[in-house]
């Protein structure tokens, strides 16, 4: 038993898992960093870049690498209209912006119920999948399919991408500012709705791009989209609320829970050992594991 959790094995499963939670939570972690906005429709983002892959992979041949870049383009497009079709309204008014992170709840309620709905119209409820990259891949003592070595590698290079982007860039460091002092970023004149836009759009997009690298090795369901979600709170709460660098080392760390756990334990443990983090964190350190709530990235 000891050899084997010290085996590479493990070890590269838990990467990989851990940085797809973080991929995964990275969307949800921009929209509530910078506007507060609880989305717990979230999951539901990521089943629909899931079948967006799934149909160009399966109706017109396009590898869902590429589908990768169509998912994010649908979800992120579902970002902006909402955005400018209802939520641009709301913060201009003053009394409505200061209830809006409650009633975002029943908002994003709402539209969860309707993305499955019409998912599961047009798709049905039946469990869909494809076979893409299912090679066996050796990398010295570990075995792991390509499809999971491709959704790691673009994991990866996402979450290294949102990292520089929020560092170097201007927009990136204005969704800083945004997140760490959001009245103040308007006074030194920020432009706070096209940031708040550019937030939305892009984290719709990265949960779109999760959901297609889902679906190169999971069946996919209009109802995939509840678990990702809880996962994403829980991985945002880990690493402290409106941290984006945090939200991304505390994805790492669940992942590594889960697959390490699940090792010493059995599969039907996953959810206890994942849920009881999550509520130690919550009891022993409310503010997160890494940093503080609204923390820079």
């Amino acid at each position: 038993m000891i050899a084997f959790l010290l085996s590479g094995q493990l070890l590269v499963a838990a990467i990989v898992t851990g940085t797809l939670f973080a991929v995964v939570a990275l969307g949800l972690n921009l929209v509530y960093g910078t506007m507060r906005l609880i989305n717990i429709a979230h999951g539901e983002l990521v089943m629909v870049g899931a079948y967006a892959a799934f149909v160009g992979f399966s109706a017109f041949g396009i590898s869902p690498l590429l589908c990768t870049i169509g998912a994010g383009a649908i979800t992120g497009a579902l970002g902006a209209a909402l955005y400018l079709g209802l939520f641009q309204k709301l913060f201009a008014s003053p009394a409505l912006a200061r209830r809006l992170e409650a009633n975002s709840l029943l908002i994003f309620f709402g539209a969860s119920v309707i993305i499955q709905s019409l998912v599961a119209l047009g798709f049905s409820r039946t469990a869909r999948g494809y076979r893409y990259l299912d090679t066996v891949v050796h990398l010295g003592d570990v075995a792991l399919t390509a499809n999971r070595l491709a959704s790691f590698l673009v994991s990866a290079a996402l979450c290294i991408a949102a990292l520089l982007f929020l560092r170097f860039s201007v927009y990136g460091l204005a969704i800083k500012a945004l997140i760490q002092r959001r009245e103040a970023a308007g006074i030194v004149g920020i432009d706070v709705e096209r940031i708040q836009l550019a937030s939305i759009t892009l984290g719709f997009a990265t949960a779109g791009v999760a959901g297609a690298l889902v679906s190169m090795t999971e069946q996919i369901t209009p109802f995939m989209g509840f678990p990702y979600t809880i996962t994403a709170f829980i991985v945002i709460i880990l690493g402290g609320l409106g941290n984006l660098a945090g939200g991304i080392a505390a994805g790492m760390l669940l992942g590594f829970v889960e697959v390490y756990g699940v090792a010493l334990t059995s599969a039907s443990m996953s959810s206890v050992l994942t849920y009881g983090v999550f509520v130690g964190v919550l009891v022993l350190r409310p503010e997160g594991l890494i940093g503080r709530s609204g923390a820079a990235p």
